[in-house]
């Protein structure tokens, strides 16, 4: 009976989150396909099944099983070579998509008994607005943890406004674009000592059939001051260097994250021009009160255009880091600049001692700059609270549920499978 009463308290949450005008286009899931490894118990530091209390931890799968009576099959504690999977099929609604269908989900598996984990997170998504996008994510060891393989890989069919220049800009000023982009991003990074990685890469970024309606008032919008180009390519080597000590990649509960990268694009590599930039992402997970469960998240994400001009299109802009999590609180592409500073700081904790339920309250801060060579502008505020539902015990994925608020009236649900950092 206790487990019925939060099936029903999950799926209101659900229903009453499909309601909300989202400002996000990530739509709220509606169930949940998990595919579980039938393979020896393989000991882990991120394995957590039971708490510090010894209270068995359960997700959306054991609550369906015990409701519906199905009966349970023996799984193992621990990501092991055999992959662990989470899908979710979703349904909502924001007010960059509209009415959305999409279908995301993510993959966890060790290529060896003594590797970090692999993860493999992917979505695919079509929209009222007529958007499609296909973002892949991949982080992938080798048995011996000698080799980090990095991917990003994105395809979209993307109309989207944008708001002008620097964190200063009003968001009256929205200036409808629409266009077409595909991204290939690989870096290989090779262990050098303790948890610090370096290595090289190779980024290409195409964006074509650009093109806005200007701004509402008839004004020039920065878009066409900056320079408007119907076409774009950005291509070039990467030299990054990584250090994670994370106990888990997708839902850390203790360790530290750095990931420095420095990026310079060469048009005898086919970009439209040459231009360098950095970015610098630091994180770090304690728990507080020490010994409990519950996860004070720090981040800090900064993305610089260092030297050149690149096209408007491939400028830093809040939620277009790899995870598309900055910024909570405003749309996606709100703020854009040739200079990003960004902080974050996330408290994570249960709500219930089994792990199924929990809760966060974050705030951040952002600063963007106008176009290069220009100082960065004023702080924009967002915070907000967030419901946690477990996806997979075995890999700790959450359905994360969040409702952001900011500056100038912007506030929304941002959903997502996965912590946001």
């Amino acid at each position: 009976m206790r487990v019925f009463f939060r099936l029903i308290i999950f799926i209101t949450g659900l229903l009453f989150a499909n309601s909300l005008l989202a400002q996000e286009n990530k739509p709220v899931p509606i169930t949940t396909i998990p595919v579980q490894p039938q393979t020896n118990k393989v000991a882990a530091k991120d394995t957590i099944i039971s708490n510090k209390k010894g209270v068995t931890q359960i997700d959306i799968t054991d609550v369906l099983e015990e409701v519906f009576k199905i009966k349970h099959k023996a799984t193992v504690d621990s990501v092991t070579s055999k992959p662990t999977i989470s899908i979710i099929p979703a349904l909502g609604y924001s007010l960059v998509s509209r009415l959305g269908i999409v279908l995301s989900g993510n993959m966890a598996f060790r290529t060896g008994p003594k590797s970090r984990i692999s993860t493999i997170v992917a979505s695919t998504a079509y929209t009222q607005n007529r958007q499609y996008t296909l973002p892949v994510q991949t982080s992938i060891w080798s048995k011996d943890n000698v080799y980090n393989y990095i991917g990003e890989y994105r395809f979209y069919k993307y109309p989207q406004s944008t708001f002008g220049l620097g964190s200063n800009s009003n968001i009256k000023n929205e200036d409808p674009m629409d266009y077409s982009y595909f991204q290939f991003n690989e870096t290989v990074l090779r262990h050098i000592t303790g948890n610090l990685y370096a290595g090289l890469g190779y980024v290409f970024d195409d964006h074509w059939n650009v093109s806005e309606k200007g701004n509402p008032n008839g004004t020039l919008s920065d878009y066409a001051a900056y320079g408007k180009l119907a076409h774009s390519i950005a291509s070039g080597f990467t030299l990054t260097g990584s250090y994670d000590s994370r106990d888990n990649g997708l839902n850390p509960s203790k360790g530290g994250y750095g990931f420095v990268q420095f990026r310079t694009n060469f048009r005898f590599m086919g970009s439209t021009s040459n231009w360098q930039s950095l970015i610098i992402d630091l994180r770090k997970y304690y728990r507080f009160p020490e010994g409990s469960d519950n996860v004070i998240a720090l981040w800090s994400y900064d993305w610089l255009v260092l030297s050149g001009k690149p096209a408007y299109v491939d400028l830093p802009g809040n939620q277009w880091d790899p995870s598309s999590a900055t910024g909570r609180g405003y749309i996606q592409g709100r703020f854009r600049g040739a200079q990003m500073v960004y902080l974050e700081g996330e408290y994570r904790y249960k709500i219930t001692s089994d792990g199924l339920i929990g809760g966060v309250f974050f705030i951040n801060l952002e600063s963007f700059s106008a176009g290069p060579g220009t100082r960065l502008q004023g702080i924009q505020p967002g915070f907000g609270p967030g419901l946690r539902i477990k996806l997979n015990t075995i890999s700790r994925t959450n359905v994360t549920l969040d409702y952001g608020f900011g500056r100038q009236g912007s506030n929304g649900m941002f959903i997502d499978v996965g912590e946001a950092f």
